[in-house]
């Protein structure tokens, strides 16, 4: 999902819609609730889930658009071209945003077939109300128009809401037409929808249905769709012998009010280094393996799925060094306990805002856009505005205080101490915007010719 929060499915604690399908699947599988998408930006979120990278180390930030000079570096292994390699069909269906045009689509990273966006569904030259920006010489008003790409062609250019309003369904119908093709091999399904990023779009079918508005028709629509996915595997027996991964790529924007879904608590949203930002829902479910209907608290990363799918498949790991880590024997109840006990928050370009080490979290000193007092929010499709504050150096128990709220530096400087020296491990290997670190293990990303 995009921009899913991490309160924003029923099982999570979100409503007054209804999500049946999503908790259907929690009832199935294991509930996280402890899952981190690497950085709370698209661009940077998915090249982590995709290669089991911190963003940095591979040289990608962001959100990438039309003007962007960089890509995933094609020298990257994907999931895909991991499994590829052991005979899986690939599929992607909906947003890819890790590069905007070949050499640089999924078909140059593995996949076999992919029909979607290039980008974010909101990267069109198209005022909040749906209508041409007047002011033509403002930067949005520059996008050009933006494609529904099958292969690498554009077939059709979203250029409404109402063609935006059909993405969760035709989105769905490739990606169970996918699955029934390759029903007799094994295969691997990429599925990123464009919502529940703005703006909003659904069908008419479920439009003003939810009685919770825009977005909780919405979040509606996308149960939906995971429920017609769970039904095409399961008419074509293949619900026993599939691993289905549901989770968000960050934490809700916020600042578009009643347009923008809801973090259960946790502070701040998208674009930040806050709980919010980063901590997103995660349900897996592989029937016959994963005991049923678990809540689990160890701390996962999205980029701890390709090294845990190498794992099951027996797939052959990159060759490049990667930062995530298997919870393979987590997920069959072999273990206990998550292999993973840190994980680093970085945002805007490569900056290190904090560290996470058990159930502490140390935050470093820096400026950083907030949805809080000045900035404002807006509903009904308008966006309010970022503020900047000034983060202090500050120290939270997660276990006790998951809003960061309650700053316990004073009582703990040793761990203070111990964790800023963890940090610098990381500082030196993948380096630091904010301490004007370099760091040794960063790897470039691709430079659009």
């Amino acid at each position: 999902m995009d921009d899913m929060g991490y309160g924003d499915p029923v099982c999570y604690g979100g409503g007054p819609y209804k999500t049946p399908n999503i908790d259907a699947l929690a009832a199935q599988g294991i509930r996280f609730t402890d899952f981190y998408a690497a950085q709370a930006v698209c661009t940077a979120s998915r090249a982590a889930l995709l290669t089991g990278c911190y963003p940095t180390r591979i040289g990608m930030h962001g959100a990438l658009d039309h003007s962007s000079a960089i890509a995933l570096n094609p020298d990257e292994i994907t999931i895909a071209e991991m499994l590829k390699e052991k005979g899986y069909k690939t599929g992607m269906v909906g947003k890819w945003h890790l590069g905007n045009k070949a050499p640089y689509l999924p078909l140059q990273n593995g996949f076999d077939e992919f029909y979607g966006l290039p980008y974010s569904n909101d990267m069109w030259a198209y005022d909040y109300d749906g209508k041409p920006w007047k002011d033509t010489a403002f930067w949005r008003a520059k996008y050009p128009p933006l494609p529904l790409i099958e292969g690498n062609t554009a077939i059709k250019i979203i250029k409404s809401f109402n063609d935006q309003d059909s993405l969760t369904s035709d989105y769905t119908r490739n990606a169970t037409a996918f699955i029934k093709k390759n029903r007799n091999h094994p295969f691997f399904l990429y599925f990123a929808h464009a919502m529940v990023h703005v703006p909003l779009a659904v069908s008419a079918r479920f439009k003003g249905k939810s009685g919770a508005g825009m977005f909780g028709d919405v979040m509606e629509e996308v149960d939906w769709s995971v429920g017609e996915v769970v039904k095409t595997l399961r008419e074509n027996n293949l619900l026993e012998n599939t691993i289905i991964v549901f989770t968000s790529d960050n934490g809700p924007w916020l600042t578009f009010g009643n347009h923008a879904g809801n973090t259960a608590g946790l502070r701040e949203g998208k674009g930040t280094a806050w709980e919010g930002g980063l901590k997103v829902p995660c349900i897996i479910s592989w029937k016959g393996h994963t005991k049923a209907a678990t809540v689990n608290n160890n701390l996962l990363t999205a980029m701890d799925i390709l090294p845990t799918l190498a794992d099951i498949t027996g797939a052959k790991l990159p060759a490049q060094k990667i930062d995530g880590i298997s919870c393979k024997d987590l997920l069959l109840g072999k273990s206990s306990k998550a292999p993973r006990d840190e994980f680093v928050y970085y945002y805007d370009k490569n900056n290190l805002k904090a560290i996470r080490k058990g159930k502490w979290k140390l935050v470093f000193p820096a400026r950083s856009q907030t949805y809080g007092p000045p900035a404002t929010i807006g509903g009904d499709r308008y966006p309010g505005k970022y503020a900047q504050v000034d983060v202090p150096l500050a120290l939270y128990d997660l276990s006790t205080d998951p809003g960061e709220d309650r700053d316990v530096k004073d009582r703990h400087a040793e761990l203070v101490k111990s964790m800023t020296e963890i940090a610098d491990k990381y500082r030196r290997a993948l380096g630091d915007g904010l301490t004007q670190t370099t760091g040794n293990e960063v790897r470039p990303a691709a430079q659009f010719r």
